[in-house]
């Protein structure tokens, strides 16, 4: 039975939450392969819309596939924020429900849907007045920049359903339902693929809006997901059930989430900030080059996808058998999870070797694209063995409530590593454009051995939050 708190007794007179499964007792195997899936199915959903809009909006040609690219490192940036946000939550929630405190988790969500509809109302006045300068920082063809304010202005504009459906997501894995999220993801996202292609290509009764119609259907099927979310979280059908009930502006809360997610919010910031000084080194060699990236970028986020649901389900696990006092379940459930996303992409690179070419259609034809992006997705493979460990890890350590470790790292990784190196291979070897991409692959080898070495100190166990 739930204890009262400070925050209030657990739904005096109110429908109870729907119970989840305790995560911390059992077969840790079991429990990271019965959290993990829906949370696979739901992460690679999520990364399923940029992806639908690249394929359709590829029928429009490569300047609007570059515009979009672009603009979706802005989107990035502004994901990576919340993310950060949203780790700090995972990691709160998680820790109390491990302690058997739900009354805490749901004042923990409360006070982050605060921090993040403020910060959704900002980045709103930053997409109405500053996208076309935002893309005018590269030095990309008149026709790229402007498909890409367009694109990037109205996902900014809608960005609160966006971020308060990530955060009613977050809050519901962290308290160990994993199986609502993923039928709300795939509800919204079937809906986003059926209605794609009319917005985009002016299909049946709909005007052709092009680059606008993708992200319009972005938008739209995010906020259609957002009502779903907020239904099952006030009305108790899944295991957190949300209440306004003493609602008030805690600001001690606010600061011990915005404490643990300002690191991993920085950490995704500064990873996509990289992404733009990567895009302005690939523009260098055309417009070709900038899509042939951009693709397989598109490429990456859904390959990436089922390893980043493992990672969260790991982390989550992590957070509650934390709380629950069981450190060493928390650890071993890491490797466990590491060793599956090391499977897992080591038979996504086999295929990928054997098919590149064929995956650069689904986006584009154009000969020259399709030559150079499966050149850039096979050098990729080299790394993503290890960047599916890495990701994990990150979770793990992450989701512990221990962000400042990760952030140092990706400092590292990308601004004294992966820079650095995509400016001087093209330089000092004969690598030309193909030397920005092996820069990625080293990058995420010295990434890797900083986490494993991090990972097996311990210290991530001993955070207090």
């Amino acid at each position: 039975m739930a204890r009262p708190n400070k925050y209030g007794s657990a739904g005096l007179g109110v429908r109870q939450p729907r119970p989840s499964p305790d995560w911390t007792q059992g077969s840790i195997i079991s429990n990271l392969l019965r959290m993990s899936w829906p949370m696979v199915v739901s992460s690679s959903l999520n990364m399923l819309g940029p992806t639908i809009d690249m394929i359709w909006v590829g029928r429009l040609g490569s300047t609007a596939i570059a515009g979009v690219g672009v603009a979706g490192i802005a989107v990035q940036l502004l994901m990576s924020a919340v993310m950060g946000m949203g780790m700090g939550m995972r990691a709160m929630i998680a820790r109390s429900i491990g302690a058997r405190d739900p009354a805490s988790a749901n004042h923990v969500a409360i006070q982050s849907f605060v921090v993040s509809a403020v910060f959704a109302a900002v980045m709103a006045v930053v997409g109405l007045f500053l996208s076309e300068a935002i893309m005018r920082l590269f030095p990309l063809e008149e026709g790229v920049i402007l498909e890409g304010a367009t694109y990037l202005r109205i996902v900014f504009v809608g960005a609160i359903a966006m971020i308060l459906r990530m955060m009613c997501e977050t809050a519901m894995q962290a308290a160990g339902d994993a199986q609502t999220p993923m039928r709300i993801a795939v509800l919204f996202r079937a809906f986003h693929v059926a209605l794609c292609p009319f917005m985009v290509l002016g299909w049946w009764v709909f005007p052709q809006l092009g680059v606008t119609g993708a992200a319009l259907t972005n938008i739209i099927s995010q906020s259609l997901g957002l009502g779903l979310s907020l239904w099952y979280l006030t009305s108790g059908r899944t295991s957190l059930r949300l209440t306004l009930r003493g609602f008030r502006v805690d600001a001690s809360t606010i600061w011990r989430i915005v404490r643990i997610g300002v690191p991993a919010s920085i950490m995704g910031m500064q990873q996509a900030l990289g992404g733009f000084v990567f895009v302005r080194i690939m523009s260098v060699f055309g417009t070709y080059a900038v899509a042939a990236h951009t693709v397989s970028q598109r490429v990456e986020m859904v390959l990436f996808m089922p390893v980043v649901g493992l990672g969260t389900a790991a982390g989550v696990l992590a957070g509650q058998n934390l709380g629950a006092r069981h450190p060493e379940r928390a650890e071993r459930g890491g490797w466990i999870a590491a060793g599956l996303a090391v499977g897992f992409m080591a038979v996504c690179c086999g295929g990928l070797l054997l098919g590149a070419e064929g995956v650069v259609s689904i986006f584009n034809q154009e000969s020259g694209l399709v030559d150079m992006g499966s050149v850039f997705i096979r050098i990729a493979t080299a790394g993503y063995i290890l960047i599916g460990l890495m990701i994990v890890l990150q979770f793990c350590i992450s989701g512990a409530g221990d962000t400042v470790p990760a952030m140092l790292f990706s400092v590292l990784i990308v601004w004294g590593v992966q820079i650095p190196l995509a400016y001087l291979l093209p330089e000092v070897t004969d690598l030309g454009v193909y030397g920005v991409r092996w820069a990625i692959v080293v990058a995420i080898a010295v990434g890797a051995v900083a986490y494993i070495l991090y990972f097996r100190t311990g210290r991530w166990k001993r955070k207090r939050l």
